[in-house]
């Protein structure tokens, strides 16, 4: 006998699944009511994120190379704190105007670099009436000690090099380990009041890692490797007694490391400015907004459509862009970046002319060039490779210079 189907009992419906009377069930109007505010939830967390990170502390260390608070392998953490503790006060700046400004009579300023610094920050920081330590400079060092100069190469592995001078801070390091291309005296011997010192090995010619001069009433320090004053290196050999000795000789230090959003030496002079006036957190979230207006930007252009090339409305001629380059130059009276634009265009049509690779130093250039043109090497060093020129008829007349010289070289 078979026994009677039983009828299940229908199970209570689920309440997201009623359908209500516009045909929409609860769950797919939450899903369209979050689909419409989901931009918001996002451009809220990212706010809030911003926000947090904004009242955390800020670290107080950097990361910045040859910094006194970077403890890392490139920062110089280690010698500042032991200058320190010598009694040392050092004030660290990031602006050539906060620089100029802290740099007076009877401190020291140290200049990390200057490969960034303008004409008008180099005179600026050149006229202090502090004494000055350099760290394998450029621009600054024609312009403090005339007579000295950039040496051509160095070496990119450090080495063990002898002092070989009777100066008294470089006789107490005794030996250093440094690399680098060092300064050379412009003329047969150093400037009066120089002492040269810890000669690189191999240069031509010689080129000195130390240099220390009396010019203006003040004393000019000159280290050709920046690195022996890193956390790394400051232990090796020498290092830690030559940089102590050059740069604890004062009570106050000055230590200046440029950065790339130094706009001029009159910064500190000028005032605060609309970036000191805001609170911290306004960077952030200012940081935060760009970066949520660039998505909304992203998700809308998407709707444009591809980008189609378009012919441009005129062409520029090569030759109109090189006259405008000169006439910025000619405005801004930058005879060094005029000169140094002649000079490295001479320069690598010779070499191509005369078959010297592109890896070739320049002694090697000048060598090459000099025996082409049957001229005396000294003086092809001084049109390729000499001081820049201080006015137009100065720089015009190193560029008639530099095409006799072209004109005079053919290859063999």
């Amino acid at each position: 006998m078979t026994a009677p189907a039983t009828t299940r009992a229908p199970a209570p419906p689920v309440a997201g699944d009623v359908v209500l009377g516009d045909g929409t069930t609860a769950r797919t109007r939450a899903g369209a009511r979050w689909r419409r505010v989901r931009w918001l939830v996002v451009v809220a967390v990212v706010l809030g994120i911003g926000v947090l990170a904004a009242l955390l502390p800020a670290p107080t260390r950097s990361a910045t190379a040859l910094a006194p608070d970077n403890p890392r392998p490139n920062g110089a953490m280690a010698l500042a704190e032991v200058l320190r503790d010598q009694g040392v006060r050092i004030t660290y700046v990031r602006s050539a105007g906060a620089a100029v400004d802290a740099a007076e009579a009877g401190r020291t300023l140290l200049v990390t670099s200057d490969w960034l610094l303008s004409g008008e920050q180099v005179e600026a920081l050149a006229g202090t009436a502090a004494d000055l330590v350099l760290l394998d400079p450029s621009y600054l060092l024609d312009r403090v000690v005339p007579g000295l100069t950039t040496g051509w190469s160095g070496g990119t592995e450090p080495a063990s090099v002898a002092a070989s001078c009777e100066d008294p801070d470089a006789a107490a390091a005794g030996t250093i380990s440094a690399t680098g291309a060092g300064v050379t005296p412009l003329g047969e011997a150093a400037p009066a009041g120089t002492a040269l010192c810890f000669p690189v090995p191999g240069s031509s010619p010689q080129a000195y890692l130390y240099a220390d001069s009396e010019a203006d009433g003040r004393r000019v320090t000159v280290l050709g490797d920046a690195g022996l004053l890193t956390n790394a290196r400051v232990t090796d050999a020498g290092n830690a007694a030559l940089a102590l000795r050059a740069l604890g000789r004062d009570a106050e230090l000055v230590w200046y490391v440029p950065s790339a959003s130094d706009l001029g030496a009159d910064e500190g002079a000028a005032g605060p400015g609309l970036g000191d006036l805001l609170p911290p957190a306004a960077r952030v979230l200012l940081i935060q907004a760009l970066v949520v207006v660039a998505a909304l930007a992203l998700w809308r252009g998407r709707r444009l459509g591809r980008v189609v090339a378009e012919r441009l409305p005129v062409v520029v001629r090569p030759a109109e862009t090189t006259r405008g380059r000169a006439r910025l130059y000619r405005t801004s009276r930058s005879y060094g970046h005029a000169a140094a634009s002649l000079r490295a265009g001479t320069a690598a049509r010779l070499a191509r002319r005369l078959g010297v690779p592109r890896s070739a130093a320049a002694p090697d250039v000048v060598t090459a060039v000099a025996r082409a043109a049957a001229r005396d090497e000294a003086d092809v060093r001084d049109l390729l490779y000499g001081p820049p020129p201080t006015s137009d008829a100065g720089l015009e007349h190193l560029a008639r210079r530099l095409d006799q010289l072209e004109s005079e070289v053919h290859p063999t």
